[in-house]
């Protein structure tokens, strides 16, 4: 079966070229090839827009379109950002806390300088230790995800700033992956308020993350492996290590609320780390919480049946 066909345009200005389409079961094959004829074109008129049965002047329809668009766009930028929030129990929710360690949290640490000011304002080292004890009281799994180095990890070749940076200023330094050496009371140990919390046997310390998401390390394993599918994320800090957490954990599947004031950032050169983790916070994970609202959503609780 043939078709003969021919590209057309509206108006007064309208011209074809004719040529033949030849239906072959799915297909459309060509029949022949195209053929030119020599085309003269009157005086345009006036471009049209066809849409169902109407026609509007295109000078009708551009301003209309984008006037809009614009009032949309406007509407968009002053509306509230929705929050969906996060369901919490005790069987497929846990708590996971990055970097609780010296280096950031204590005043002899090597980066205290940098986040000591968004520690006091967010009561980050008072939060944390809540938010340990109220998980522990409330059956809920604990997770840690640590910075190391050891004397290899000195030697990469690039990296970013702050990476840079946190080599530089000889942060979470250990001997090597197999001793313990100097660790304690050391820049890479945990604060020592934590320690009851997280050296109870119950915790799960994972393997160290080495720039500033869990890409590296083993966290996302452990968890699978208890059947968590539900993260309440805190720590240090803020638009590093917990952004880079909260980003990749939501990439695999888990749903993320982050608590807001049990973290911290740097400060530094006109840089407010602190707000900028905050916004992104709010924008990307499930729930962005005070560490109150943690504290009772996990008191709040009640096991549900295993596996869910």
């Amino acid at each position: 079966m043939c078709f003969h066909c021919s590209f057309g345009g509206f108006g007064h200005g309208g011209f074809g070229i004719p040529f033949e389409l030849e239906s072959y079961g799915n297909y459309r094959l060509l029949r022949q090839p195209l053929t030119y004829y020599p085309i003269t074109l009157q005086q345009p008129s006036i471009p049209y827009v066809r849409t169902s049965h109407h026609s509007y002047s295109e000078k009708q329809t551009v301003p209309q379109f984008y006037n809009g668009y614009h009032q949309n766009a406007a509407a968009t930028q002053t509306a509230p950002v929705p929050a969906q929030g996060m369901k919490v129990d005790r069987n497929n929710t846990a708590l996971v806390i990055t970097d609780p360690q010296n280096d950031f949290l204590s005043p002899k640490g090597a980066a205290w300088n940098l986040v000591k000011d968004s520690v006091a304002e967010n009561h980050t080292i008072e939060n944390i230790e809540l938010l340990l004890k109220t998980a522990k009281e409330n059956k809920f799994k604990v997770f840690v995800s640590p910075h190391w180095y050891y004397p290899y990890d000195q030697k990469w070749r690039f990296g970013g700033v702050l990476e840079h940076l946190m080599h530089d200023l000889k942060m979470y330094q250990r001997k090597s992956p197999l001793s313990l050496e100097g660790f304690t009371g050391s820049g890479a140990d945990f604060l020592d308020r934590y320690k009851p919390y997280i050296e109870d046997g119950q915790t799960v310390i994972c393997s160290p993350h080495k720039i500033f998401g869990p890409e590296a390390n083993d966290l996302v394993l452990q968890l699978r492996k208890q059947c968590i599918t539900r993260v309440i994320l805190a720590g240090m800090s803020g638009n590093l290590c917990v952004e880079s957490h909260m980003r990749e954990l939501i990439e695999r599947g888990f749903e993320v609320a982050v608590v807001h004031d049990a973290t911290a950032s740097a400060k530094m050169n006109g840089l407010d780390g602190d707000k900028a983790a905050k916004t992104n916070f709010r924008m990307i994970a499930s729930a962005s919480w005070s560490t109150n609202e943690a504290i009772n959503k996990m008191r709040s609780t009640h096991r549900i049946s295993p596996y869910r």
